[in-house]
């Protein structure tokens, strides 16, 4: 509880995004990995699967093995610090979890990598220390290198430029498509007046012109009439960009759709129809068989039945008289603990009757009565004594003041 309590304490005081940062050194260590080639250098000799985006992640979405992690981080790790040109032995399963991790960090800190957390945290095989120190030996490796990450280059996008042509010959996409509807689908469809096509679309309102008087004759050879178109033909032809979106694409691509799922359909009819025939002759074959292993089988099924019905009784006997079995031994045990009882009172009491330290300690205590009595005798003569001595004391005192007070009294003048 105090370690989760310390680890959010610790997002909080990195930001909301920290818990997430974690995912992003582990894809970053991957790349570099995939750099290094570790594919063909590391996984293929150990026979190990290749590493998912997260794998290094500490996270329980991820159902993974941490003694598999913790292996896959000691086999690469130790991979890392050999290719950045310090040698270390590569780690078997069977050595000391402890003792590896604490290699591994010493060989980190001779790179001059702060190292600023305990070894504890890399034995689980999983989280952001574990991704820390596997980004940055892949670092080391890639410095030694001599190889360093750069920004894509994106290529910029050419959008085709349309076919310029004057200012009298721009055309918009719906009257080209006026201009397809009026007229025959033919082969000169594309190629148009662009001069009748101005005039048309500058004065559309406008009123028709008067006829002329009489017919106009060109005075323009024909030869170099047919120079002159030659050399405007290309400008004159107008290329109509298909667009996705119109819906006559869609209805030509649903037609075209529909008759290749109708061919498709008359060649799979006459397989599926084929299959399905096979089909029934096969099932039809299987309940012929079927039967006839039924009919031949009829005694044996009896034979079966009648062996189920006498297992049943045999197995209803058994557990019938298992009960009486069972209730027998309980009785038993209930008369065995009886007896045990019985047994450790008899024992208890023929212990006691031929055990004779109740009388060693009366005796004792008896002795130990005659000393204190005797004991209490001395003290009482002792104390007897001294009253004695003390009466008697008292006794002379009080005849020496009664002597003392018959003393006669001296003169009166002779003190004058």
């Amino acid at each position: 509880m105090a370690d989760d309590g310390g680890r959010r304490a610790d997002e909080e005081e990195r930001g909301p995004g920290a818990a997430h940062q974690v995912f992003v050194v582990m894809e970053c260590l991957l790349e570099k990995l995939k750099v290094l080639n570790y594919e063909e250098q590391v996984l293929h000799k150990h026979n190990m699967k290749n590493l998912s985006r997260h794998y290094f992640v500490s996270s329980p979405y991820l159902a993974v093995n941490s003694g598999e992690q913790f292996y896959m981080f000691t086999i690469i790790a130790a991979w890392l610090i050999n290719m950045a040109g310090r040698p270390f032995t590569e780690p078997q399963e069977y050595d000391e979890p402890n003792a590896t991790v604490s290699n591994i960090l010493a060989e980190l800190r001779a790179f001059g990598v702060k190292v600023d957390f305990p070894p504890s945290k890399l034995k689980s095989g999983s989280g952001e220390h574990v991704c820390f120190v596997l980004d940055r030996l892949a670092e080391e490796v890639l410095k030694r290198r001599g190889f360093s990450f750069k920004r894509p280059t994106y290529p910029t996008e050419t959008t085709e430029e349309e076919s310029v042509v004057e200012d009298n010959a721009e055309l918009t996409l719906s009257k080209v498509e006026e201009e397809m509807i009026e007229e025959p689908d033919e082969e000169e469809e594309n190629v148009m007046d662009l001069e009748a096509l101005k005039l048309r679309t500058t004065h559309a309102d406008a009123e028709p012109s008067s006829k002329p008087d009489e017919i106009l004759e060109s005075t323009v050879d024909a030869a170099e009439w047919n120079l002159e178109v030659e050399r405007v033909l290309p400008q004159l032809k107008v290329t109509i960009r298909t667009d996705n979106k119109d819906w006559r694409i869609h209805v030509d691509q649903m037609h075209q759709h529909r008759d290749g799922i109708k061919s498709s359909l008359r060649e799979a009819k006459s397989y599926l129809d084929k299959l399905q025939e096979d089909i029934g002759k096969t099932l039809e074959k299987v309940s012929s068989r079927e039967k006839y292993i039924n009919n031949q089988l009829e005694h044996l099924i009896q034979d079966y039945r009648g062996a189920q019905a006498k297992l049943s009784e045999a197995k209803e006997r058994y557990q019938q008289a298992s009960g009486g079995v069972t209730e027998r031994t309980r009785v038993l045990a209930e008369i065995s603990e009886e007896l045990e009882k019985v047994k450790q009172e008899m024992e208890e009491k023929g212990s006691s009757m031929s055990d004779g330290a109740p009388v060693v300690k009366i005796k004792q205590s008896l002795t130990k009565l005659k000393q204190e009595i005797v004991q209490m005798d001395v003290r009482i003569g002792v104390v007897e004594h001294t009253l004695l001595q003390a009466k008697l004391k008292e006794k002379s005192n009080m005849t020496r003041d009664m002597h003392a007070t018959n003393i006669p009294e001296p003169a009166a003048g002779s003190f004058a």
